[in-house]
């Protein structure tokens, strides 16, 4: 499994609901499943106005993998696409890794 993220990575899952991170909250997620993955940090954060000149390029391969610029992304050991933090929540709560 490989988790794409923003420069933050991993950071700032926890807390309180409005000052949770996307992409951490998903890598939180995944951890509290018990599951093990990869992290891809990618550049190109949309809210950093110096990173959207190289944006395209650096979102290239999460775009042609979901479609999207947007991160995080989870990519399933078979090829599967899991886009956005509250989806791969879903996703990660559903498919404990106990039961894979």
């Amino acid at each position: 499994m490989v988790l794409y993220t923003c420069a933050s990575g991993t950071s700032f899952g926890s807390g309180p609901g409005p000052f949770k991170h996307p992409c951490g909250h998903a890598a939180k997620a995944l951890d509290d499943a018990g599951h093990r993955y990869e992290v891809k940090n990618v550049g190109g954060g949309s809210l950093m106005f110096w990173t959207w000149p190289t944006r395209a390029r650096d979102r290239a391969e999460v775009k042609r993998l979901s479609g999207q610029n947007s991160v995080p992304i989870l990519v399933l050991d078979d090829g599967e696409v899991v886009t956005g933090s509250g989806t791969i929540v879903k996703w990660a709560r559903e498919h404990p890794a106990s039961a894979v």
